[in-house]
């Protein structure tokens, strides 16, 4: 995983435009594991399509990253590492990757909405992540579902 800037010059970026967070515990946070599926995944939000993303817990624990929590702020960084959004959590769970439902998939928001869509896409990208992390991906493979409010959307950066 590509190391974040350190928080304080991150919130450092967000004071200079005016911007301050409520308060609550405040982490940095990426999607998508290439610049265009970054850029891809933001629009989803932007547009307000997406409103879930999904983890693998081995990544977590490889990197020694806590699991979001219900009420954490998490400023989504974009592949350049600048401020794109900030989020607030508002469900978080574990399931086998085998369990995750057609609800949150639609929830989620990619592709057409669809389980199948959902199941298709996100191998992919667990599979990329497992040989990475030297782990072979499974059905059972555990994955957090993260459920989050958009609370500001930054310009977009030229």
């Amino acid at each position: 995983m590509e190391a974040f800037p350190p928080l304080s010059q991150v919130l450092s970026k967000l004071n200079a435009l005016g911007i301050s967070l409520p308060d609550g515990p405040v982490f940095i946070d990426g999607y998508g594991d290439s610049p265009e599926l970054s850029e891809e995944l933001l629009a989803l939000i932007r547009e307000g399509k997406k409103r879930a993303g999904t983890g693998l817990l081995w990544g977590h624990e490889a990197d020694q990253v806590p699991v979001p929590c219900v009420g954490d702020l998490q400023i989504v960084l974009d592949h350049h590492n600048e401020p794109a959004l900030i989020t607030r959590v508002v469900s978080t769970y574990i399931v086998p990757y085998s369990e995750v439902t057609a609800e949150y998939a639609a929830i989620e928001g990619e592709g057409d909405g669809s389980l199948e869509y959902w199941r298709q896409a996100h191998w992919g990208f667990f599979a990329r992540a497992c040989e990475q992390l030297g782990r072979q991906p499974a059905e059972s493979m555990p994955v957090v579902c993260c459920i989050f409010e958009v609370l500001h959307i930054l310009p977009v950066a030229a």
